[in-house]
């Protein structure tokens, strides 16, 4: 068996010439930032050329709609404003509740 990866999201997307890298992240279990909130820690970077992110993204796009269509996620509407106070993950998209 391969070795998988957990990640708690992605930190930065950078593109240079033909490259596209993607840096994903986890969160710390100890240490923490001013807010309280656990640090973000660099853990793996993913490489791949303009045509294959291109194609990732639109995979992604499809198992994405999936979740939405299946109720696992919500959309928000954009145009309603999040509640001043919302409890929310520092983690979270603002693309869903």
């Amino acid at each position: 068996m391969d070795a998988e990866l957990y990640t708690d999201g992605i930190g930065e997307i950078t593109i240079g010439g033909s490259i596209v890298r993607v840096d994903l992240f986890s969160l710390s279990p100890t240490e923490r930032d001013a807010d309280n909130a656990p640090k973000r820690v660099f853990r793996q970077r993913l490489i791949f050329s303009v045509e294959s992110f291109a194609n990732s993204v639109e995979v992604m796009q499809k198992a994405l709609q999936g979740l939405v269509d299946a109720g696992a996620i919500r959309r928000n509407d954009p145009t309603q404003p999040q509640p001043p106070n919302s409890p929310r993950s520092p983690n979270a998209s603002s693309n869903f509740r």
